[in-house]
């Protein structure tokens, strides 16, 4: 195995140009206006892409990534918390040369492999009953150790900064499910509804007294909820568990928001949501990420289907980039176009991007898609 210069999860961090201003970005995601197309890169590099870059011969600024065009609003984060509060600190309870297990502030075993992920995964989880949601229910409870400090100067300079001011939720699946896991979820949706509802009840009530402050003191631009709720073969809830568990939680706190402002409500979630969107547009969602192609996640498809109802960003297929630049060119070619006459979209990379993509590759992609934006002027 090549050994890291970059191991950890910050090492993947990139740097973009000059921000957009917020009114621009606000305008192009909710079809006001479509001035210039956006495209950014979401997430960087996976771990290990850096280091074959660096034997390419890459220079600094293409390490970390401020050697490419970007155009994209840059985001001004509130620093409140919606979610989970407190708990023991991080506990390391083994490690070896392949493998980094400790125990979370949730009480988990958490798992991190070596060189393969710079995110840890549960090996267990704290919640299988309602006794036991109970005992940790008030980490999730409203307090006012909930508000950073100086957050109200911080989300005021960065609407003066003409950053787009952000907020973010728990996910309504993917909180329950760093709780219970996945299989143990999508059963207690059928065998223990109510730990569910009161579990998204009281984030849902402590979201909203938070952001309810933070909406009275700052307009706040964008809601942010992470999810991550499907695969390839579809999500790990249907219409029926998001309508009667997820929607109440979501609009609740989007329609306090939006009724004061809030503009786009951004969902992050990898995998094939096809089934599931017109649930989620119905509970307010009306932005997506990143619209995995190889998912079927078609973004001309998705754009055709549902208009101006839903923007999203990504849908650029990853893995082309692997294969040669003819292909990586018809990508493009399909794509772009489309996005360009309609707005609501920051083209960009569907994830990050995978080892083996040979940096000429990617700098291939760069151009020839700054070629084909410029070549096809937008539709205002």
């Amino acid at each position: 195995m090549r050994p890291l210069k970059w191991p950890n999860h910050a090492d993947l961090a990139i740097r973009r140009g000059p921000p957009i201003d917020r009114e621009e970005y606000l305008d192009h995601m909710t079809f006001r206006a479509n001035r210039r197309p956006l495209f950014t890169e979401i997430f960087g590099p996976i771990i290990g892409l850096k280091e074959e870059w660096d034997e390419q011969g890459a220079s600094p600024g293409e390490l970390d990534f401020s050697a490419f065009r970007y155009r994209d609003a840059q985001r001004g984060g509130v620093p409140v918390s919606t979610g989970w509060t407190g708990g023991e600190p991080n506990v390391v309870l083994e490690e070896t040369e392949e493998y980094l297990i400790t125990r979370d502030r949730m009480g988990r075993r958490m798992q991190l492999i070596k060189g393969v992920a710079t995110l840890p995964l549960p090996l267990d989880y704290p919640v299988r009953n309602m006794d036991d949601w109970r005992r940790l229910k008030p980490h999730y409870e409203f307090s006012e150790a909930r508000f950073g400090k100086d957050w109200e100067a911080t989300a005021k300079a960065h609407r003066a900064a003409g950053r787009v001011v952000t907020v973010g939720i728990p996910g309504g699946f993917d909180e329950p499910r760093q709780l219970l896991g996945e299989e143990t979820l999508c059963l207690a949706f059928y065998e223990q509804p109510e730990l569910v509802h009161d579990i998204l009840e009281t984030i849902g009530d402590t979201a909203f007294r938070v952001l309810d402050r933070v909406s009275r003191t700052v307009p706040v631009d964008l809601l942010s909820v992470h999810e991550d709720m499907a695969g390839k073969s579809g999500p790990l809830a249907g219409p029926r568990q998001i309508e009667e568990f997820i929607a109440p939680y979501y609009r609740r706190v989007w329609d306090l928001l939006a009724e004061r402002g809030a503009q786009v409500f951004d969902q992050d979630s990898d995998g094939n949501m096809n089934p599931v969107i017109d649930a989620f547009l119905a509970a307010g969602v009306n932005c997506m990420h990143p619209m995995e192609p190889a998912a079927g996640m078609d973004i001309v498809q998705v754009r055709e289907k549902y208009g101006e109802r839903l923007a999203f960003y990504g849908g650029l297929d990853k893995h082309v980039l692997r294969r040669s630049q003819a292909e990586i060119e018809a990508e493009l070619e399909r794509k772009i176009p489309p996005m360009l006459r309609t707005g609501g979209c920051v083209l960009a990379l569907d994830h990050r991007i995978p080892n083996g993509t040979p940096l000429e590759n990617y700098r291939f992609y760069i151009r020839k898609a700054w070629e084909i934006m410029e070549r096809h002027p937008v539709s205002p």
